[in-house]
C-alpha cells in the first residue's frame, strides 16, 4: 500500500500573507506523522511461502548405508558443556576445558580430526575463511577450540596442523586465540555427546564417517549456535559470536542487525524477521519526516516573525 501525503507541498510551498493571522504548519506535519505512525503500527502479513519439493505421501526415504547409520549432529542448545573434561593441548600440556572459558569470550568450536583426509580440512578451512573475513580477533574478541574425536592424533599433529591455519590466517598476533587439541577415548566421547556430535569409525578403512559443523558456545560453555556445512557465512559467525557474548563484543551495527535477524535452529543460520525489518524501517521514515517537518516548521515560523516586525 502506498502512503500519499498531500501535506508536504503545503508545508514546503505555504506562503502566509500578512494581513491573516499566522497559520504555520504545525497542524500538517503532525498530520502527516500520525498517518506514518499509523501506517507503520499496521501489523506485518506473514511472508510467502516459498516452493518447495514434495514428495509422494507413499514414498519414503532411501535407508542410509549402515556405515552412516547414527551418524548425525544434534542441536543441544543452552547444555551445558563439561569444563572439567581433559585435553592436551598443542605443547603437549593436559589442560581442562575451563582453560578457554575465561567467562567473558565465547567459544568457536570444531570438531574433527586432524588426520582426515578430506572433510574435516573443509570444515578448518571454511572457518578460517568466514573468520577472516570479520573484524573480530581470536584471542581478544573470541577462543577458536578445534578439537580431534579421534585419541590416535598426537599433540604434534594437532602443532602441525594448527600452524598451517594460522599461516592461512594472516593475523600473527592471534596466534594465542587458536588451538588445536587432543585427548583420550573417554574425554573425547564425553565433549562429543554433550553437544550432539555423533560419529561412527570404519574399522577396514580407519577413517571416520561424521558430519560437518562448527558451534559458537557462550563465555560459561553453554551451547549457543549450529553452523553447519563446510562454508561460513561471515555475517552469520559474526552474528552468533556477538548474541554468543550477551553483547559485549561488536558494534552498535551488530545490534540493529540481530534486532533485523534471528538464528533458526532448523536451518542452522540467522534470517530476517519481517515485522522487525518493517518497524526498523518505519521508525527511520518518522524520524527522518519529522526532522524535515520540524525544520521547515521552524523555518516559517521565523519568517512569519520577521515578516511581523517588518509589518509594524
Amino acid at each position: 500500500m502506498k502512503l500519499k501525503l498531500p501535506c508536504l507541498p503545503e508545508v514546503v510551498g505555504q506562503t502566509l500573507s500578512l494581513r491573516r493571522p499566522l497559520r504555520p504548519p504545525f497542524f500538517a506535519a503532525l498530520s502527516c506523522v500520525l498517518a506514518v505512525t499509523a501506517a507503520w503500527a499496521q501489523p506485518a502479513q506473514p511472508a510467502p511461502a516459498q516452493p518447495s519439493a514434495m514428495r509422494s505421501p507413499d514414498s519414503k526415504p532411501a535407508p542410509l548405508p549402515a556405515g552412516l547409520q547414527g551418524v548425525t549432529i544434534e542441536q543441544n542448545l543452552n547444555q551445558q558443556v563439561p569444563l572439567n573434561l581433559v585435553f592436551r593441548d598443542e605443547f603437549g600440556r593436559s589442560l581442562p576445558l575451563s582453560t578457554y572459558f575465561s567467562g567473558h569470550k565465547p567459544v568457536l568450536l570444531a570438531l574433527v580430526y586432524y588426520t582426515c583426509p578430506m572433510l574435516c580440512n573443509l570444515v578448518l578451512t571454511g572457518m578460517e575463511s568466514s573468520l577472516r573475513a570479520i573484524s573480530l580477533n581470536p584471542g581478544r574478541d573470541f577462543e577458536v577450540v578445534a578439537v580431534s574425536f579421534d585419541p590416535r592424533d598426537t599433540p604434534e599433529i594437532a602443532a602441525a596442523k594448527r600452524a598451517s591455519y594460522l599461516q592461512r590466517y594472516r593475523r600473527p598476533d592471534t596466534a594465542n586465540g587458536w588451538h588445536f587439541l587432543t585427548g583420550d577415548e573417554a574425554n573425547i566421547k564425553a565433549l562429543t555427546a554433550a553437544v550432539g556430535f555423533r560419529y561412527k569409525l570404519d574399522p577396514v578403512t580407519g577413517q571416520y564417517a561424521h558430519a560437518s559443523a562448527i558451534m559458537i558456545l557462550t563465555p560459561g560453555g553453554k551451547l549457543s549456535r549450529y553452523f553447519y556445512g563446510v562454508e561460513y557465512a561471515p555475517r552469520d559467525v559474526r552474528l552468533g559470536l556477538v548474541e554468543a557474548s550477551q553483547n559485549k563484543i561488536g558494534s552498535p551495527v551488530d545490534q540493529m542487525l540481530l534486532f533485523c535477524y534471528h538464528y533458526d535452529p532448523a536451518t542452522g543460520k540467522y534470517g530476517a524477521i519481517a515485522m522487525n525489518m518493517v518497524r526498523f524501517a518505519g521508525g527511520t521514515f518518522v524520524l527522518i519526516c519529522g526532522t524535515f517537518l520540524l525544520f521547515a516548521w521552524r523555518r516559517d515560523w521565523r519568517r512569519d516573525r520577521q515578516a511581523l516586525r517588518q509589518a509594524r
